[in-house]
Parts: C-alpha cells; structure tokens; sequence
C-alpha cells in the first residue's frame, strides 16, 4: 500500500497467494474471536454436506462428490459468526441506549451476538427491552391493518432466507393485499433477472457445476471469487491445472484470480507454491467492459469474414445462429458501426489486449463466461448481460456441456428466494396457482423494487417496512438518504439473528424478533426440519442444522412468518399453524403453486437434484 493511500481498516499490503496458511490463519482467528471453538467446529464438519446445512456464505454449488471439508475461509467466519458464544441479551440492550449504539461501526453491533428474545423500542428509554411473541404479533398485525393500504407497506426479503420462509412470506403479503417485495436481488443481479430473459429466455444460468470439468476456456468479467465465493477457486484450480485458458476481465487485481495455495492440497500446503490461475488479466476502466465486449464481437466478425473470404468455414455457429437466435444483422451492423478508436477509449484497453481475448474465445470449442456485479451494478448492467449473451450466442456457447453463461449470486439462497414467488413483478401464472390451492386472489399490479420502496418511504407514501434478514438501510447506495427515510416510519419489524445499524432507525413502533440461524435445530410440531435452498447453478438442496439454538426463545423464519400471518389476516384461508408444524406441507404448497418443483419433497431427499427451472437451450 503506498504511503499516500488512507489508512483502511483491514486493508493491508498482501504478497502471499489467495488461501494457503494466509486463510488458515484467518479461520482460526474467527473461531478464537467468538469464544465457542467446540460448537463451531462441530457445525463446520456439517457445511455443505448431504446430511448438514447449507453454507450461510455465497451461493457457490457443492460438487457430486464432497470432501471432509466443504468450506471455505469465509464460510468459516460466517458460521463462526452464526454460532458465536456472543450474546445480544435483554440486559445487553438495557445497558445500551439506541443512540448509544448509533455511534459503534457495523463490525461491533454484530459482534454483540446473537439476539435472544423479541424486543420492542422504547421510545421513553430509547431503549430495546423484552416483548412477548404473541403481543409482538398482536402489535404488528394490529398496525399493518390500520394501514390506508396494503401498499403502504414494504417487505423486505434478504438473500440467506430459505425457500420455505420465502414462500409463506410472499403467500401472506399477496392474500394481505401488495407486491411491495423489495429485495436484495434488486441492488445485485436485477440486470440478470431483466436481461437473461430478454436474450435467452431464462433470468438464471445455463451451466451446472459439471460443465466446468468439460470447457475449453473460461472468461471471468466483474467479480472476485477469492473475495467473494472462495470455493470456486478449487474449481478455477482444477482448470488452471488441465491447461484450459481463464481469462480475467475487471479494473480491480484480485488475488485469487492471480494464483492460489490450495488448502486441501498439502504439497501446496507444505512448499507454498501456488498454482496460477488467469492466464491473462485485463483491466478495464470502470464501465469499460461493454466496449471491450463489443471490441472483442468486432474482431471475430471480421476475422470470421477474412476465414470465409480465404475457403474456410468461419469462426460462427451459424447453424446454431439460424436455429436459435434472431436478430444477428441488426447486432453485425451494430458492431460494425461501432469504431474502434471509441472501443480502446472506452474500455480502457489497447485493441491488441482485446483482439487477443477475442482469439482464445474463437478458439475455444466449449467456453463458460461466469460473471458478476462488477457487470450489473450500474446503468449499463442490463446491456453487459445482453453483451455477454451476444458473445456466446455467435459461437454456439449454450446449451452444450462445458459452454454457457454463469452469473455467480452472492448469498446462499438470493435465487431461491426469487424462484418461489419474491418478486414486485406478480404473473398470471403466479395468481392462478395460488388461487387454487389457498382458494384466495390478489391483485396483479406491479410493486415496489428497493430502490422504489426506498422512494416510497422517503415520500411518506409508505409508513410502515417489514424485513426478513438483511440490512437494507446500509446495503441501498445512499445510505444517508435511506437512514432519513426510515425514520419517518410508523412501523419497522426485524427478523434477525444479530443487530445491525438498521435496527437503530427507530420508528414509531419498532420490532427485534430473532430467528435460528442455517446452522441451528429446528423443532416443530412433527419433529426436526429441514429447509432447502437454490445456489447459483440453480441446484436445489435440503439444508438441516444441527447446534442448540442460541435461545430457547428462538423461532424459525416460517414460524415468526405464520406467527405474524395468523394475527395480521385473522379470516386467512391458509391454516398458518397447520403448515408450519411439518414443512414438507410447505414444499407441497410450493410445488403446487410452481410446477416446476414437481416431486418436491421426493426429490430434495436425493442430493444435487436441479429442478427444471434452468433449461438448455435446444434440449
């Protein structure tokens, strides 16, 4: 770090690979910060594995065949920090006032642990103190029907929800009367979810963990799995090591796109030499990749028409072209229009470093393009997808093992979530199949996303946000504005495990309900649940912990949802009760809402199942 650079707080000049002793070290500060080594080795044995739970990390997928430890450096913080000895008690806040609490960092609130019983503000104290969960029901129930109308209220749905809480969460806001669902995936792949469909017909990926061990080169545009889903570097590893070219596209060096020291393999281990994983890096300017991607589509369109000009076949799939694609001459003369004098200025690149991208793309029989927010969050998100798309589509890069296109999510079930029914966008297909299994219709307008939600509370157009997990006052882009906003309030509810800074913009009536944690037991009625979850290659998977929760007051996210369900919509024609005390009776509301989950609860008993969602294109 050079000495004019501000001093950040944790970061720091690093010379060494990515994982190695670098990343053991880093594990093993986290178990020793959180004071309860034996509980959270005992839940990192069971990460990701076919009788455990899934990581409350990213969203990586878990391969056929697991080893003892399936986790990674920050999948260990994350349970770690799930299953700390920390906790945030009735007197921990009778200690503290909420103003008090404003003035630590993010870091320290969450470190106070895990919350242990439904709170409620205190507008007098300024203090949190303890609240039954049946008048903490009553409460919130009671201020979202005095509501002018539903859609004054906005519901909040974090990324680590599971399918099943999102599910009753969305049945009962719709049968309550709105599609206000902001969520996480609107400040992270919306782009995805808009500009897949519109070029491929589906908003996820077309690769499944598999196809990586069949590709024949990887691009890597916007995103840092060292950083941010460390997991895959075994995979990135594994392709390094058959020689098969990655490409690194992103303004921003990261280590572990630059070599990695696998930890689970101990010759690396013991010489610290890693392997080198991008065969070449290229970084763009901020905002620069759509030229790049465009350079790169110019320089194969010509040397495709100087290979045809020469007796050879070309370098596109034109078979692939005319049978799955339309609009490929609007798109050639796009490109050919564009110069390339606008292209090197706005990537940022020489024409040299994009024409060679362009050649080990042309190739390549087989390439997966795996991308990330680095490409969405911004104006041009929606047209990098398009790009992205184009890039593959000339070459028949989908639909085929070991091609395709892979937007990587960041937390464990953001897809999942979408999936079952989290969106402001309602269907007619979404409507029918809630009609006739709950007997119940909602209306078809279409709702609030984050940054409308945000607006709307802003405006006094809504009074009153109920989140299920996240931090969504810190996580929106102008946090200011949103901690103003949030103020203004007439009701704020929180199922969480920890606090956060969100939890300290005090409405008129504010509501702490703590919820197990991925990693915890759940007991119902019918005995242990599971729960399930999507990762990012669309695998859908049972999730079932195993520690003692954190408090005998702890209730599980589909029972805090039935619990404010039963007293917000006390003439609902769902039996909440009934549902919540065997989930399996959720899933089959799931699946028959969404046929696409057909033989749900069959199927999430065989691991690594994939529900028909994600198609290949021809299949």
């Amino acid at each position: 770090m050079a000495s004019d650079e501000p001093n950040v707080p944790g970061v720091e000049d690093y010379e060494a690979a990515a994982g190695g002793w670098g990343a053991l070290r880093a594990v093993a500060k986290a178990l020793k910060d959180q004071m309860d080594v034996p509980r959270e080795t005992s839940a990192l044995r069971r990460v990701n594995q076919p009788d455990g739970f899934d990581c409350p990390g990213c969203a990586w997928p878990d391969p056929a065949h697991t080893s003892s430890f399936e986790f990674c450096e920050n999948g260990a913080k994350a349970v770690s920090w799930e299953a700390t000895a920390k906790r945030a008690t009735p007197e921990f806040f009778a200690r503290h006032r909420v103003s008090e609490l404003w003035a630590w960092n993010d870091h320290q609130l969450e470190d106070a642990g895990r919350l242990t019983e439904p709170m409620v503000y205190d507008q007098r104290s300024d203090r949190y103190v303890p609240i039954g969960w049946d008048e903490a029901f009553e409460r919130i129930g009671r201020a979202l029907r005095a509501l002018p109308s539903p859609d004054m209220a906005e519901f909040y749905t974090s990324g680590r929800a599971s399918n099943e809480a999102a599910f009753l969460y969305q049945l009962m806001v719709r049968e309550f009367g709105t599609n206000n669902f902001p969520d996480c995936s609107n400040m992270c792949h919306e782009a995805t979810s808009v500009g897949l469909p519109q070029s491929i017909g589906v908003g996820k990926g077309t690769v499944t963990l598999e196809d990586f061990d069949h590709c024949d080169a990887l691009f890597s545009f916007g995103h840092n799995p060292g950083t941010n889903h460390p997991r895959m570097l075994t995979t990135l590893r594994a392709l390094a090591k058959r020689g098969v070219p990655i490409v690194a596209v992103n303004p921003l060096k990261e280590r572990g796109l630059e070599r990695f020291v696998s930890p689970q393999h101990p010759t690396e281990m013991l010489t610290n030499h890693g392997t080198q994983i991008a065969q070449a890096y290229y970084q763009v300017k901020v905002g620069g990749d759509a030229a790049m991607l465009k350079g790169m589509m110019k320089w194969l369109l010509q040397a495709d028409a100087d290979d045809l000009a020469a007796g050879g076949t070309g370098l596109l799939d034109r078979a692939f072209i005319a049978e799955h694609t339309e609009g490929f001459e609007a798109l050639r003369a796009d490109i050919e229009a564009t110069r390339w004098e606008d292209i090197v200025q706005a990537s940022g690149l020489p024409r040299a470093d994009i024409e060679a991208a362009a050649q080990v793309y042309a190739k390549a029989e087989r390439v997966i393009l795996c991308y990330g927010m680095g490409m969405t969050q911004h104006l041009r998100g929606t047209q990098n997808v398009h790009l992205m798309a184009d890039l593959l589509l000339l070459r028949g890069n989908m639909g085929k093992p070991g091609a395709g296109i892979a937007p990587i999510r960041g937390h464990s079930n953001v897809q999942g979530d979408r999936t079952v029914g989290i969106t402001e966008k309602p269907t007619q297909a979404l409507l029918d199949g809630i009609q006739a299994k709950y007997g119940f219709s909602f209306p078809l307008r279409h709702g609030h996303d984050a940054v409308e939600a945000m607006k709307a509370i802003r405006d006094g157009r809504s009074k009153a946000f109920v989140a299920l997990g996240g931090n969504l006052a810190v996580a929106m882009p102008d946090p200011q504005a949103c901690f103003a906003a949030m103020r203004s309030l007439d009701l704020a509810v929180h199922i969480a495990t920890k606090p956060n800074r969100s939890h300290l913009i005090p409405a008129r009536e504010t509501f702490l309900l703590p919820c197990l944690g991925r990693t915890e037991r759940d007991e119902q009625a019918s005995g242990p649940q599971s729960v399930t979850v999507e990762d990012s290659m669309s695998m859908v998977h049972a999730s079932q912990g195993s520690l003692t929760p954190a408090s005998q007051q702890l209730r599980s996210e589909p029972a805090i949802i039935a619990g404010m369900a039963r007293a917000l919509l006390p003439q609902s024609q769902v039996d909440w009760a009934w549902l919540v005390e065997d989930y399996d009776r959720i899933r089959d509301g799931i699946e028959a809402v969404f046929p696409i989950f057909r033989d749900y609860n069959q199927r999430i008993r065989t691991p690594g199942w994939v529900p028909p969602a994600r198609r290949r294109l021809g299949a």
